[in-house]
């Protein structure tokens, strides 16, 4: 448990009245006597979550209910699925519905759905740039929360789930842009939290997860529930994550995505996938 600090300088309290870290004195920034005071990243649910612990593939497009059951020859028992968003690149999606979702979870399969809204306005991947988040970041986040919520019961995926929020690789450094993607994430996860559900986010352990890491250290309300970090070509680790502060985001609050782009046969069927270790919330299905 965290000591909260009761005084906070005037400083950091302007900083959290304009919604971003960057305009942060140094030492909140960095985490320097400054108390690590969401409460979002470490206190108890407020409501039943079902949680999974072991291994997951991630894929945009949902696999057929065929190919979900010979893959359970496989060690992986958790899916990620992108349900909705208007940055999602398979808007089709002829598998993911009430119907898939009963499916797989009768046959054991755990579900972490992933929503891919606006972006960053400093974006890194170039085919992403023209879904930068607009002047009005807050409104924005909770209208693309209310959307996520809605897509989310449409497909069957109930209250006390998880929906993660997807936000590409950016420049956190870049001051504006940093203040205006910090004010759409809390938008969408105070909004998604208020309609029951937990608000998850996913991005580059070196920056989205770096500069949330710096909001948590700076006590910026409203943060995600839940880290999904992407951090290739290592092992799979959920606490030795060197972006994030070891008590952060615990417990079950934390997936490592370790691998991308990944070939992989099961059951006779082939798919691409990305690889991650789950120790976090996944989906109650209606």
């Amino acid at each position: 448990m965290y000591r909260q600090k009761m005084i906070m300088g005037f400083g950091v309290f302007l900083a959290l009245l304009l919604g971003g870290t960057a305009a942060l004195p140094e030492a909140a920034a960095s985490g320097k006597d400054v108390a690590e005071t969401d409460a979002a990243s470490s206190a108890p649910w407020s409501a039943p979550v079902r949680t999974f612990h072991g291994r997951a593939f991630d894929i945009c497009r949902a696999p057929s209910q065929d190919t979900m059951r010979r893959w359970r020859s496989s060690d992986y028992r958790a899916v990620g699925v992108y349900f909705g968003g208007r940055g999602r690149f398979c808007q089709d999606q002829p598998h993911l519905n009430r119907d898939w979702m009963r499916a797989v979870d009768s046959m054991g399969w755990s579900v972490l759905p992933v929503y891919v809204g606006s972006q960053s306005p400093c974006v890194s991947a170039g085919h992403k740039k023209g879904l930068g988040i607009g002047d009005r970041p807050w409104t924005e986040g909770v209208r693309e929360a209310r959307d996520a919520v809605r897509r989310a019961g449409e497909v069957g995926i109930g209250r006390s789930s998880p929906l993660y929020l997807d936000m590409e690789a950016y420049n956190y450094r870049k001051r504006a842009c940093a203040d205006r993607t910090l004010a759409f994430v809390r938008a969408w996860s105070k909004e998604v939290r208020g309609r029951g559900y937990v608000p998850g986010f996913y991005s580059s352990a070196d920056s989205g997860v770096r500069h949330l890491q710096s909001a948590r250290r700076a006590g910026v309300p409203d943060l995600p529930s839940v880290v999904w970090f992407a951090r290739w070509h290592t092992r799979p680790s959920l606490y030795g994550e060197p972006s994030l502060s070891r008590n952060a985001w615990r417990p079950e609050r934390r997936i490592h995505q370790y691998a991308g782009n990944v070939k992989e046969r099961h059951g006779g069927r082939t798919l691409v996938i990305d690889r991650n270790l789950v120790n976090a919330p996944v989906a109650r299905v209606d």
